[in-house]
Order: structure tokens, then sequence, then C-alpha cells
């Protein structure tokens, strides 16, 4: 049976990570959390909530890249912080598993919330999945240990680093990814529930810019940054 490791980028989660922690360790085999040294307690709390907890510079690259680096598990699962795999996430997993031609995969990305936006957006990123076979990190990519290692891992990048990593594995020839519907990631609405359309527009500009276009993630993490923090204005 192969053995699997959890790894949670983390800055400024302290509202969510114990939860976090508890919800993957109760089917993985270890959960890593990489703090980018937060200054509200994350990484305390992640290591009471029986975590390991390694520190690194900020950026969900870098932080996963050290993640899976120290990892242990045949099988890494990576996980954002305000995400939780519904119960028999682990069986389901280890069945997919089962066949050698899978190389790895996502789950089907639930946005919480009884909201419109949520629930399209919900139906928005199966659909993407299904038909275009383009999904992100926040739908708890899994991957194979030795086929993780083959494609170089994460990207030092301060955005689009899993999306990067994801065409990679896609077109790698040795095998397929999955996608595993039956059984869900619940994410929160937090990203985009105060602003949609916004959110959703200026999303969909920098993945142009970036696949298009080919901006690099350095230039684009300035706009992504200017557009995180207009939606958080918007809501107060």
């Amino acid at each position: 049976m192969s053995t699997v490791s959890v790894i949670i980028p983390t800055y400024q989660e302290a509202a969510r990570i114990e939860r976090a922690v508890r919800a993957a360790g109760a089917w993985a085999d270890e959960v890593i959390v990489v703090d980018a040294a937060s200054p509200d307690g994350t990484a305390p709390l992640a290591a009471a909530a029986g975590a390991r907890v390694l520190l690194a510079p900020k950026g969900r690259g870098v932080q996963l890249r050290a993640g899976a680096a120290a990892a242990r598990g045949e099988v890494l699962v990576f996980l954002h912080a305000d995400a939780e795999l519904e119960p028999g996430a682990h069986a389901a997993l280890l069945r997919c598993l089962q066949s050698p031609e899978v190389l790895g995969g996502n789950f089907r990305l639930v946005f919480e919330g009884a909201s419109l936006s949520a629930r399209l957006f919900t139906l928005g990123n199966d659909l993407r999945r299904r038909l275009f076979r383009v999904y992100y990190g926040d739908s708890a990519l899994f991957v194979r240990r030795e086929v993780y290692e083959q494609l170089g891992g994460f990207e030092p990048l301060p955005i689009f680093e899993d999306y990067a990593f994801i065409r990679q594995l896609e077109r790698h020839h040795a095998g397929r990814t999955a996608y595993i519907r039956d059984v869900a990631v619940r994410v929160s609405a937090r990203r985009f529930e105060q602003a949609p359309l916004r959110t959703l527009l200026s999303w969909a500009v920098l993945q142009s810019l970036y696949s298009f276009a080919g901006v690099h993630p350095e230039r684009l993490a300035r706009y992504y940054a200017d557009i995180r923090a207009a939606t958080a204005s918007s809501a107060q």
C-alpha cells in the first residue's frame, strides 16, 4: 500500500490551519506544513495539531518544493490551508493509483457556501477539468513521488507554479492523469465571494498573459497582489 504525504503551504493561516492539519492527519501518513514565517502563529498551531513544520521563504512554489523534498511518502498530495478533502479521499486515492498508468491527478473542487457565485465557480471548474484538462493546485493535486522527481518538481514561481507543473504532468508520455469526482475537496469561497466577476475577469487576463503571451510569472505577480488587495478592500 502506498504511503501518502500531504503538503500544505501557509502564510497567516492561524484561523484555519489546525482544522486543516487534523482533517488531513486523519487519513494521511504524514502532514507537512511549510510556513513562510507567519507573524500570526500559524507554525506553532500547525505543530500542535500534529504536522511536521518547515520554514521557507514566502512563495507557494518555493514552499511546495521544500515540502516535497522533505516528504517521505510514495504519493504526494498538495493541499491549500482552506481546503479539506471529504471522507473517503484516502480510499479513492489508493483505488485510483492501483492502475500503474495513473501518474497523478486531482479531485473535484467544490466551493463552500450556498451563494450563486460558489455554485457557478464549482460548476465551471468541473467543466473546465473534464473538457480541457485544466485545473490548479486548489483541487488537491496528487502525484507519484517518482513522477514528481522526473518532472523536476515545482518551479520557484510566485504564481502559476501549480499550472506550470500540471501542464508538464498532463504532457508526460509515460501515463495519464485521473480526475476523482466521487470525492470532492471543499474549499473556501473567500477569494471571490465579495467580487466574483472582478476576480474571474482578472484571473482570466492573468492566465491569458501567462499561457498565450508568455509573460513571466514574476511580472504577473505584481498585478496578482493588486487584485487580491482590491478584492479584500471591497469586502470591508
